[in-house]
């Protein structure tokens, strides 16, 4: 995997989302709601990802937006899905996502990424927007929502969510990539500085409240978590994220464990997938491709205290469901 870097700064650039067509319920960009029509791509390695599988379990959109999962070991055409019989997604019958990108515009040279959202009759990408695609299952599809389902965008609290998600995307979700992909000296010590600042600030906003915006799980806490549960197995050595361990923050740490224990959270992750991704197919950052043992991942199910905060996880609503079988994560210890 070559990293993009610009040769002045030595600052990670990070390519633009260049399908960004949105599924709505009245279906105004051409793309209407209809339950079974797409396929959610995702790799369980990608923070990015992570975000739509969360956001589809808590929602019990799993049978509307049936999902697809590709190899975390990407090769020179990136997502594949050898996962799969036959190394061929058993729906859409393409042994690459890359394919589904180029059926909907042949000339495109940009790069392959996940979430991506396809169109099964066609064939063709409709959306890799990741930031929209999570907010679109919230306020599109809640026709086919899960009865229960939370409130993950409430109306009354959009601009409060909207400006804290600005702030852990610049400074946390995208710092922690380019401080490890950065190549001069300079941008890693920026990137570092605003992670960190940031981390610190979170860590006293979330002293005394349990969750980021209100008292409820909203799109801002699952933004938050994809980076925190990675950040131990791997931002921390990986990425050079090394002031201190996630473990060793006490405020986000307990936050992270409480996430991680809610259904739909940590029933999502799979650390072995995170970590052979980012340690073998990063081989700029780390040439050898070995894969740390550590660190001891059974914490993630300690006592974290959080209930003490208060707050209502789901709201007026119940936690989802088991995932269905096909999904099931592996036990991680």
């Amino acid at each position: 995997m070559t990293i993009p870097t610009d040769p002045e700064t030595g600052e990670f650039v990070r390519a633009p989302n260049h399908f960004a067509a949105r599924i709505t319920a009245d279906g105004r960009d051409g793309w209407p709601v209809e339950p079974g029509r797409y396929r959610l791509v995702i790799s369980r390695a990608c923070p990015w990802a992570s975000r739509g599988v969360i956001t589809r379990r808590l929602l019990g959109l799993e049978s509307a937006i049936p999902l697809a999962i590709a190899d975390p070991i990407q090769d020179e055409k990136s997502w594949r899905f050898t996962l799969d019989p036959d190394g061929r997604d058993p729906v859409l019958g393409i042994r690459y996502l890359a394919e589904a990108y180029h059926a909907a515009d042949p000339d495109y040279t940009g790069g392959i990424s996940v979430p991506a959202v396809v169109d099964v009759p066609s064939g063709k990408l409709v959306t890799n927007d990741y930031p929209r695609i999570t907010l679109d299952f919230a306020t599109e599809w809640t026709a086919h929502q899960r009865a229960g389902a939370p409130d993950l965008y409430p109306e009354r609290l959009r601009d409060e969510i909207d400006e804290v998600n600005r702030g852990v995307h610049a400074d946390v979700n995208a710092a922690v990539y380019e401080a490890g992909f950065a190549s001069k000296q300079s941008a890693y010590d920026d990137a570092y500085a605003r992670l960190f600042a940031k981390l610190d600030e979170l860590s006293a906003r979330l002293a005394n409240q349990r969750y980021l915006v209100g008292d409820t799980i909203t799109e801002a806490d699952i933004r938050l978590f994809t980076t925190l549960v990675r950040f131990d197995p791997v931002y921390h050595g990986h990425f050079k994220c090394n002031r201190e361990k996630l473990a060793e923050m006490p405020v986000l740490w307990a936050y992270a464990r409480d996430l991680f224990q809610t259904p739909g959270f940590g029933d999502t992750v799979d650390f072995d997938h995170i970590k052979r991704h980012y340690y073998q197919v990063h081989e700029q950052v780390n040439p050898t491709r070995i894969v740390p043992n550590g660190p001891d991942l059974s914490r993630w199910a300690t006592p974290h205290g959080r209930e003490a905060l208060g707050g209502r996880p789901f709201g007026d609503g119940t936690p989802p469901g088991p995932p269905p079988d096909a999904e099931a994560v592996p036990p991680q210890w």
